[in-house]
């Protein structure tokens, strides 16, 4: 137990040397303009760095006026940060190097690894391997380096530093982490760390959210993501430090171009993207889709507190601003507050007899400063209203300079949210200065104003859905019965399990099934539907045939004995004639159960997350409305039901118009043990329950399909 404390703390400190460094060694320095070892140079030593600078260059003696080292291993004295700029082929001889001085943490920005793919793969792997040998932490390779505002601290090649603020910004590209610093200059955004990737060769985007969530100089952490490298160990560090500060994620690569073989309706149904919207979903990340909404949001979040509801009131000078703002209001999801008695008679004393006294506010284009300031005053200290978007346009008779800072003095006072949405005209930068003095964000759009605000209400219900705590429920099951169907099918070399197989896997997990007997001739299924009791269903027993009622190998709602016997033989002649090859053994004679609501549960298993269940309207409705809900695994008892209530179809399921509803809390428990079967057999790729048919009280898995992967 020591032994693992001792070596989070190692981590803890080897990742702090990337944004607090006691001295920074940079391996490759130039003498150069124009090459990266000399920029990273040029802005430590001119960026206001206070720590040690050693220039690393064989061929030199002193560079921008520091002494310089032939090798890391001549500087005298420690150091806790290696910026590497050689040519990709002498990384490794540097890292040895860098391991016998005992430096802990490095950048490596030189690129030509795993991205040029070949050779530059084989040379990440033996650079992965050197840095585990010295335990030497990592960021890169190919990377644009570290920024911390705060500690003056700029690693990279850049022409310019980024402003100081409170935003933490993680990016997967190089290029637009360039793309992104110009920009947040332009636009006055102040980062707290800025920082780059690359090839997530060691230090990944989980390692550095655990680190910014206890950062104070972080209010809110933003990404820019193409993948996660280790997405059970994201989901768990995520939900923990979205609890202390919000996580804004911009996932690229949400299409899937191509299709991919599946055998289930699950598969086909789980794109590449899903189990990415799901983790956010389940961790409280937040999703964003475009920059400009990123940073919008970002900027809100650095800058105001959170509204205690989504009840807020929107004032403007302007009825057509204030339309577009009520709209994307209610499109997000946030709600007009009533204002009190006592605000509409104070309002009274302000306004003409004709301007809407309702939410939104309209002062119209007739009120000057005084006028505005005074409602907005009035408003804001009304108890209805969580939070204010202020909107204003240019017009002559009003002064937007002293109005922006009437405002900001009350904002301040009253710890509301307040957004502006300061309008048009060449004095809108000179406006938005005078707001920032205050921390109002101002957004020259409507749409983005309201966006900006319903993440901070997002972000409220976010936390008091993590404080509540989520019970894992672990079912007593068979793990052995179903160890052995799973080591016939590797004797066999089979990876799809029969319906019948797969019902036994269910089984075993204390999942209803109908009652069913494989049988091999037609007397035997007589015998069978006799024992069972009529009606039956005959199906095809078979591993190669996933769709049985597409060939005719299945029939329903036998009632006797002569209709049996045509539907064992018809099923014979189908699977002779439209599958002649498939391996065949037996067909089953099966319980037909009583019509219900169908629903579907499955499971896939995500490269980066592992196990995902979904949930949905069942039967050939799935592929139709794609009406489903994931969540990765295990699955909580709230989750499963927060799955069950997300589809569309849930009134259906709940009983809709007389109609009696489905057994909610025994969809719940199939749910959770299926999460729980997923989690224990790590050889599951991809299962199906369809339909699992659902009546007032329980229900049964109807046909279930079942892929296994060794």
């Amino acid at each position: 137990m020591e032994q693992i404390l001792e070596e989070k703390v190692v981590m803890r400190t080897a990742i702090d040397n990337l944004f607090n460094p006691r001295s920074v060694a940079v391996i490759g320095a130039s003498r150069h303009p124009g090459k990266v070892g000399y920029a990273v140079l040029y802005n430590l030593v001119y960026g206001g760095y206070g720590g040690k600078i050693f220039p690393i260059n064989p061929n030199a003696d002193e560079i921008l006026g520091l002494q310089c080292y032939p090798s890391a291993l001549k500087v005298p004295e420690e150091i806790d940060l290696a910026v590497i700029t050689v040519p990709n082929r002498l990384v490794p001889e540097v890292m040895e190097q860098l391991g016998q001085k005992g430096v802990p943490t490095a950048i490596i920005i030189s690129a030509g690894f795993k991205e040029t793919g070949g050779e530059g793969v084989k040379l990440e792997r033996e650079v992965v391997k050197i840095a585990k040998k010295h335990g030497i932490r990592f960021l890169g390779p190919n990377c644009f380096g570290v920024i911390d505002t705060w500690n003056s601290l700029n690693t990279t090649f850049s022409a310019q530093s980024p402003l100081k603020g409170h935003i933490a910004f993680i990016s997967q590209s190089g290029a637009l982490c360039i793309s992104i610093l110009n920009q947040g200059i332009m636009e006055k955004i102040g980062f707290s760390k800025f920082i780059n990737l690359g090839n997530k060769a060691d230090i990944d985007e989980t390692d550095l959210i655990e680190y910014l969530g206890n950062d104070p100089k972080t209010k809110v952490i933003t990404l820019y993501l193409e993948d996660i490298r280790d997405g059970r160990k994201f989901v768990k560090v995520a939900r923990e430090v979205v609890k202390k500060k919000p996580i804004l994620v911009i996932k690229s690569g949400r299409t899937e171009e191509g299709g991919r073989a599946v055998s289930s309706h699950t598969g086909s149904l789980a794109g590449m993207d899903i189990a990415y919207e799901t983790a956010f979903k389940q961790t409280g990340v937040m999703r964003a889709y475009r920059i400009d909404e990123l940073f919008d949001a970002a900027e809100a979040f650095a800058r105001v507190p959170l509204p205690k509801s989504e009840n807020i009131a929107i004032i403007t000078n302007g009825g057509g601003v204030g339309v577009l703002l009520a709209d994307a209001a209610s499109l997000n999801g946030l709600k007009f507050a009533r204002f009190t008695q006592k605000t509409i008679e104070e309002l009274h004393k302000y306004l003409p007899p004709f301007a809407s006294f309702r939410n939104p506010l309209d002062v119209t284009g007739n009120a000057n400063e005084e006028v505005y300031f005074n409602a907005f005053k009035t408003i804001i200290e009304d108890p209805n209203v969580d939070g204010v978007i202020t909107a204003s346009l240019p017009v002559q008779i009003i002064d937007e300079r002293k109005l922006a800072h009437l405002i900001g003095e009350v904002a301040t006072r009253v710890k509301k949210p307040v957004i502006g949405c300061f309008m048009g005209g060449e004095e809108v930068e000179e406006i938005e200065d005078i707001l920032r003095r205050y921390n109002i964000p101002n957004y020259t759009e409507p749409e983005r104003a309201v966006t900006a605000f319903a993440k901070l209400v997002k972000y409220k219900k976010i936390l008091e859905e993590l404080n509540v705590e989520e019970k894992i429920v672990t079912f007593e099951v068979n793990k052995k019965g179903v160890a052995e169907i799973f080591k016939k099918l590797r004797e066999e070399n089979r990876t799809r399990l029969t319906e019948i197989e797969a019902k036994q896997v269910l089984e075993n997990y204390g999942i209803m099934v109908p009652k069913y007997k494989v049988v091999k001739s037609l007397d035997e299924a007589v015998e069978a539907a006799e024992e069972i009791g009529y009606p039956v269903v005959l199906k095809i027993v078979s591993p190669d045939i996933i769709h049985k009622t597409d060939i005719g190998a299945v029939k329903i709602n036998i009632t006797d004995e002569k209709e049996l016997r045509n539907g064992y033989l018809g099923i014979i002649m189908n699977v002779r004639k439209y599958a002649p090859r498939a391996t065949i053994y037996g067909i089953s004679v099966q319980e037909m159960v009583p019509s219900g609501i169908e629903v579907i549960i499955g499971g896939i298993r995500d490269p980066q997350f592992g196990p995902l269940v979904m949930f949905g309207l069942g039967g050939i409705y799935v592929e139709v409305f794609r009406d489903v809900a994931f969540r990765v695994t295990p699955v909580s008892e709230r989750e499963a039901e927060k799955m069950i209530s997300e589809v569309k179809g849930y009134n259906i399921i709940r009983g809709v118009r007389g109609r009696p509803g489905g057994d909610i809390n025994f969809i719940k428990e199939t749910i959770m043990r299926v999460s729980q079967l997923l989690e224990d057999f790590e050889e599951i790729s991809e299962l199906d329950i369809n339909p699992l048919m659902i009546y007032e009280k329980g229900g049964f898995a109807v046909d279930a399909r079942m892929t296994i992967k060794y």
